[in-house]
């Protein structure tokens, strides 16, 4: 948190302990104008911001919590998302133990599926990239039974019609056999809908073997191994925490009355 005086602390103080650059940097780049503070440009020497205070450089929102974690999980198959399972299931306590802080996470990957999941102690945070009517994008690779033709494709990017209502893939590929009789398939998509991958993949005729998150948004799992956990980089919180920033300001303008992620839901989850 900001400490000091009840007048904030130094910009270039808060921009270099939450990672953005030295203190001398950060001066460079306050004087240049590149820096807001409230969506008001900084450029007077000694300016001085309070926690609450929206800061960005180049745009990209900066967070002046210390305390707040950001976590991301490759989470494994077999374990549900949530942090209190009813049923007695594995469940994502067995990685958020070792944090003092009560943490979040950021939507839900149902049980059978692996890959990408964030964890945070920023409740606000989590509410809002999981908010259904935000619809932050989801990239999962599946492998599918089946070879998954050119027209599939076209039909899962053009829509097809499930017992919910309609849907569509925002991109779909075939990225070639998996093994004998089955395809690897990578899916884009924002809904927020349970278990949505595999009922399209149903709906087409390919079942699901194999499914995994590789993308949320703009984080990428990247060579994170399964069970593996890393901090989030000062860039990619950057990229998350403006997100959130612009959907609260937005025409929406979703900003929670109450913010209680669902942690303890018997939901399985996207995927």
């Amino acid at each position: 948190m900001i400490s000091g005086s009840v007048e904030g602390e130094r910009l270039q103080k808060v921009m270099a302990a939450a990672g953005v650059a030295s203190r001398r940097v950060s001066e460079n780049m306050i004087a240049a104008g590149r820096v807001t503070v409230n969506g008001e440009p900084a450029t007077e020497p000694g300016r001085r911001v309070l926690a609450t205070d929206l800061v960005s450089v180049d745009g990209v929102a900066v967070q002046l919590d210390v305390s707040k974690r950001y976590i991301m999980l490759n989470k494994p198959v077999g374990v549900v998302s949530s942090l209190a399972d009813e049923n007695g299931r594995p469940d994502l306590r067995q990685f958020t133990n070792e944090y003092e802080e009560r943490m979040y996470n950021v939507g839900r990957l149902d049980a059978q599926t692996s890959g990408l999941l964030v964890l945070t102690n920023d409740g606000e945070l989590a509410h809002v990239l999981a908010h259904p009517s935000f619809g932050v994008s989801k990239t999962y690779i599946a492998k599918v039974s089946g070879v998954v033709s050119a027209q599939t494709i076209s039909k899962l990017t053009k829509g097809i019609e499930l017992e919910d209502g309609p849907i569509a893939a925002d991109r779909a590929r075939a990225l070639g056999a998996a093994s004998a009789g089955a395809t690897l398939v990578e899916l884009t998509l924002h809904s927020g809908r349970n278990r949505i991958v595999r009922r399209m993949m149903d709906a087409v005729g390919h079942p699901v073997i194999d499914l995994v998150r590789r993308q949320f948004g703009p984080l990428h799992l990247g060579s994170l191994p399964v069970g593996g956990m890393r901090d989030l980089t000062s860039v990619e919180l950057g990229q998350i925490l403006t997100i959130v920033r612009d959907a609260a300001a937005g025409p929406a303008g979703i900003v929670p009355a109450e913010i209680v992620p669902a942690a303890t839901s018997t939901d399985d989850g996207n995927g």
